[in-house]
This record gives structure tokens, sequence and C-alpha cells, in this order.
């Protein structure tokens, strides 16, 4: 804690970034801090979060290194999305009460001039779903599914993490579309609910010894789209198994993100590049909001199937802000079961 004890009223825990990892995080690389609740000017509204959405994305914002988006400094609050309630409103859109979608961080309470939120109603859907199924991991799947991987009835789409927020929609819309549903998951609890409650139509455990010669058992006709969330051991299984003019659109690459050297063995970039040429393979990495003139069309579309029973969603809720780092932690390495999200108050 920073800074002397502040009344309960007008304290706002955050969780900031107190170093950058070298290799996986822990509790270490983050700090929590008490500072003075922010004042809700003319034209903004003070927000209360309630729930914190849990990313894999948020470990490359806690490295230096060039990427899309800008790292988070040290002594900032973490990123992240939330879901939040009005305490306070001089803005004429938001009324005390109402429940929004934004990205409010690791932190109790912030302010907003309304860019960026979006209403909520909490008797259409559970308000935890804008982090996850009717959020950006639910568009992630849509947009990155339909516009990159375009799938075809009786075609064969697979998808790594397949029980995360992504890989779990993923598999379920190409159901719908009329695809086969190959999920690859880590352990045989995580596969049964792949088959068993999502309707896959096969599920194979990455940790098995015999994970390359059961993926293959499962695509007997190869792979027409493969979703990537993971890469590493992963994707070397996936890669032999890819039909000509395979469509793999790239969201993640979680195996590597707490790397600290190259991957060990032989240079498997001639390998990549022979397949991307003589299969002719549509690889194509995108950040979801690429897509961002889909949102609305993702919000009908996926909100109609959640109403009508078509899909299922699955979350992971852990309570209190102090819980976050062990949380994100365990994320990295698969130990949560659905969305994982951190119920704040």
């Amino acid at each position: 804690m920073t800074g002397p004890a502040l009344p309960a009223s007008t304290v706002n825990r955050r969780i900031v970034l107190a170093a950058r990892p070298h290799g996986e995080p822990n509790e270490s690389h983050f700090r929590l801090e008490e500072t003075r609740m922010p004042t809700a000017q003319q034209g903004e509204v003070l927000l209360r979060n309630r729930f914190l959405s849990l990313d894999p994305y948020m470990r490359g914002r806690m490295s230096a290194a060039k990427s899309y988006a800008e790292p988070v400094a040290i002594g900032d609050t973490m990123v992240g999305a939330t879901v939040a309630e009005v305490v306070t409103s001089h803005h004429p859109d938001y009324r005390v009460g109402d429940s929004v979608v934004g990205f409010g961080g690791w932190q109790d309470f912030y302010t907003s001039n309304g860019n960026g939120l979006r209403k909520l109603d909490p008797q259409t859907a559970p308000v935890t779903t804008a982090l996850g199924v009717l959020g950006m991991p639910g568009m992630t799947a849509y947009t990155g599914l339909l516009t990159i991987g375009r799938p075809k009835p009786g075609e064969t789409v697979a998808v790594a993490a397949a029980t995360g927020p992504v890989g779990s929609l993923v598999g379920q819309i190409a159901k719908l579309k009329g695809a086969r549903a190959v999920g690859i998951a880590g352990g045989p609890k995580k596969c049964a609910y792949l088959t068993e409650h999502l309707g896959f139509d096969a599920a194979i455990d990455h940790r098995s010894e015999s994970f390359a010669d059961d993926l293959a058992a499962a695509c007997p006709k190869g792979i027409d789209v493969y979703f990537e969330n993971v890469g590493g051991a992963v994707f070397d299984a996936v890669l032999p198994l890819l039909n000509t003019f395979a469509r793999l659109p790239v969201c993640g690459l979680v195996s590597g993100y707490s790397a600290t050297d190259l991957p060990a063995g032989p240079d498997r970039i001639p390998l990549l590049m022979r397949a991307v040429l003589s299969k002719r393979l549509h690889l194509q990495g995108f950040i979801v909001w690429d897509f961002a003139s889909q949102e609305a069309a993702f919000l009908d579309a996926v909100g109609g199937w959640l109403r009508d029973g078509r899909i299922r969603h699955r979350e992971d809720i852990v309570d209190g802000l102090e819980a976050a780092p062990e949380a994100f932690a365990g994320l990295l390495k698969g130990r949560n079961f659905g969305k994982l999200i951190v119920k704040i108050a």
C-alpha cells in the first residue's frame, strides 16, 4: 500500500504494474495501491467497477516490446475491460445505476466522458456476458472465424484453447455453419465438456503423449480452418494436417507469451513457408478491432443464438480485486475453465 489510509468512501484501490516480467509473470510484478476516488467533472460519469475481465493479451501489455498497442507504464493501472455501474453522472446519456461495459482497468473506480462505453441491459443477458461471449472474446471468435476462416458445410474446423471464451464460440459457430468442429484442450475434463456440452464433434487433449496421432485420427479428411490461439507444439501437430487452401485466423500465441529464448530445435520457418506456398494457405493475423464495423452484427447474431439456446458459454469467476494477479498468472498456464472474470464488487 502507498500513502496514508483513506476513508472507505473515498478510496480507490488499484493494481498497478510494479515491474516488467522476464518470463512468466507472478504476483511480484503487480502492486496494490490505495488512492483517492476520482471525481466526475461536467460531461463525465463516475463508474464503480463490478467485474474485471482477465485476458491473455494483457501479458503483452506488461512488456516494453513494440506491439500493436502501447505497453502499460511502470506504476500505471493495469488495463482491462470491466463491467461497471454509474454512481455519479454529469453526462446526459447516462443515469445513476446504469450498467456499462468499458475499459476501466484493474481498479474500483474510474471516470469517463462516455467514449468507449456501451450500455448493458441486465434483462437481456447477464452483465458478465459483456466480458465474454457478448464481449471482446466473443467478437474475436465471430469476426475471425467468419471473415478469415470462412467455414463451409462439411469442412473441418479445428481450434486450440477450445474451452476458452474464444475457442468455445469458434467451435459452436462452426457447427452452426454446418462444419465439423474439432477442439484442442488441456485435460480429459475440458475435452469431455467440449463434446458433451458444446456439441463439438471431437476433442483432443494436447497434454497426451499421443496428441499428434489423436489429432490426425480426429481429422481424417484434414483441416480446412485452423483458428490459432496457442502456437507452439499444438501448431506443430496441426501443420501437416492442413488441406490445400486452408484458412488460418491467428488471434493468439499464448504458448510463447512468456518465452525468454527462441524455440528449441532446427529453424522451422522454411517448413512453414513451404506449406504456405505449396498448399496456398491463407495465414492472417488479426486484432479484433480490425473488424470494429462488425460489432453490431456480432451482437445481433450471437445475442440471438444465446437467447435461443443455440450456443452455450461458461464463466470462471474469482472473488476480489486482490486475487487478480494470481488468477492472471494461472490463466497463462491454462488453469481457468471458461471465461476468467474477477468479481470486484
